[in-house]
């Protein structure tokens, strides 16, 4: 079975795609390659069978591994960060944002996909460009959730920003050790545990007005 699908090849020959629609081919069967394999033992020659086509027409659109690893993260890198924003945007609720923002976690490392291992788990993490696209995903994360926080509360941004971090990594620890655990407590569950946590630090620093 290949990522491209029963489209990929008409009676011997290779399917002519939009070169959009290809890259997405492409892309779709380097992350099934890589999740599986691992970047350092996943080749050219096992993606471009995956995705069923030839080489050449791989190399293509990416001259390199790297270049598709890096595409692969940069796409999983910026959902992520999305998603915890738009937990910080869709709601005035801070309660709200806070269980949002934890289930943006568990919903990234329970796709079925296993995107999360491109991001949390890569072999290549000591590249810099690797490193550089992780930290994005970490300071974007900060990034938001210290904005919110400085909007309601009035603290420092120093202050705000340790705060964020503590609860962006408690949703990422929480959510990779769940996995790893074997769902052994159900997903909403999990969730709801982690956020209850979270929320019961957070809801202790006052709204901007409002006495301590």
């Amino acid at each position: 079975m290949t990522a491209a699908g029963n489209g990929a090849q008409t009676a011997g020959r290779p399917t002519r795609l939009p070169r959009s629609a290809r890259r997405k081919q492409l892309l779709a069967a380097a992350q099934e390659v890589f999740v599986a394999q691992g970047y350092h033992a996943a080749a050219m020659d096992d993606i471009a069978e995956r995705a069923g086509v030839s080489k050449p027409v791989l190399y293509q659109h990416f001259p390199g591994k790297m270049d598709l690893y890096l595409a692969l993260l940069d796409t999983h890198c910026d959902a992520i960060v999305a998603q915890v924003q738009d937990a910080m945007r869709g709601t005035s609720d801070n309660k709200e944002r806070v269980s949002a923002s934890v289930r943006a976690y568990f919903d990234f490392v329970d796709h079925e996909s296993e995107a999360f291992r491109l991001v949390f788990e890569s072999d290549l993490r000591n590249d810099p460009a690797v490193r550089q696209r992780v930290e994005r995903v970490e300071q974007g994360c900060i990034a938001a959730i210290t904005d919110t926080i400085i909007s309601d509360t009035g603290v420092s941004r120093a202050h705000a920003e340790l705060l964020a971090s503590g609860l962006v990594g408690a949703a990422e620890t929480a959510a990779q050790f769940w996995l790893a655990g074997g769902r052994q407590v159900p997903k909403a569950e999990a969730e709801a545990l982690v956020a209850a946590l979270s929320w019961r630090g957070i809801a202790s620093f006052p709204l901007q007005g409002e006495s301590a």
